[in-house]
């Protein structure tokens, strides 16, 4: 579980986050959605230790990351993995090698282990045939996949995930989230994902905090939504004429279920 307390951020005189509490509990997949600029990725980079919030605490399974000591923080981030948005596979590597890279960067395991866990990892993600291949090779919804097995390699307790979706086509970024729902389920790992995907939203949403110009506008999971009178939130999410039809469906759905048999 990762909670955070009366977050503040401000960069000069410019104030980006102001006041933000949630809790992220294990087992579920927990979005934060908001419109560019509204303080997603600086709220991310404050969870995991890249900048230091002006007030409040990160507390990570009840310890404040920001009151931890070098070596503490060093073997926190060890329990961290990350689903970069662009992948950031290296392209001299092989999927293997790349998965292969933090157990070679922080373990003492021999050569065996590492390659054990490398092939756990990857047929996890149904890339069993993949191993040699580079990733100039395979496809964008694989690469992702290859960014997955890298994340989780490490048995993290705590995954985030920038954008998994982006530049993927519907179908493609359906099994991703898929993926990411099971293995956060399978591992009960604390997952944060930063999405402009409202159907990741509607599908994996366990835990949804809406962000508006630095501020906890909303909070709650993606069955909430459907019934939501905030009209900023409303506004963001049934944008679309899809996701406001997907929104009245939901709806009808709801209420035909609650008539008496």
């Amino acid at each position: 579980m990762i909670e955070i307390q009366h977050i503040h951020k401000s960069f000069g005189d410019r104030v980006i986050l102001e006041d933000i509490s949630a809790i992220m509990e294990a087992g579920k997949c927990n979005l934060i959605i908001g419109s560019s600029g509204s303080g997603k990725t600086v709220l991310t980079k404050c969870m995991v230790g890249l900048f230091q919030p002006n007030m409040g605490k990160i507390l990570f399974d009840g310890k404040d990351m920001l009151e931890m000591g070098t070596d503490e923080r060093k073997m926190l981030r060890q329990q961290i993995g990350m689903l970069f948005q662009g992948t950031a596979l290296f392209d001299s590597m092989t999927v293997e090698e790349n998965v292969l890279f933090p157990l070679n960067m922080f373990t003492n395991w021999t050569s065996a282990e590492k390659k054990k866990r490398a092939d756990e990892v990857l047929n996890r993600v149904n890339l069993q045939e993949a191993h040699k291949k580079y990733p100039a090779e395979i496809s964008g919804g694989m690469k992702k996949r290859v960014g997955i097995a890298r994340a989780v390699v490490m048995n993290p307790r705590y995954l985030f995930c920038d954008e998994p979706n982006s530049g993927l086509d519907p179908q493609t970024s359906m099994v991703i989230d898929k993926l990411i729902q099971e293995i956060t389920q399978e591992f009960n790992i604390t997952t944060i994902v930063v999405s402009h995907d409202m159907n990741s939203v509607m599908e994996i949403g366990d835990h949804i905090i809406y962000l508006h110009q630095g501020r906890k506008q909303w909070e709650g999971s993606n069955k909430d939504i459907i019934f939501s009178k905030d009209q900023l939130l409303n506004n963001f999410i049934f944008a679309s004429e899809f996701l406001q039809d997907a929104k009245e469906m939901r709806m009808m759905e709801q209420m035909n279920a609650q008539q008496p048999k």
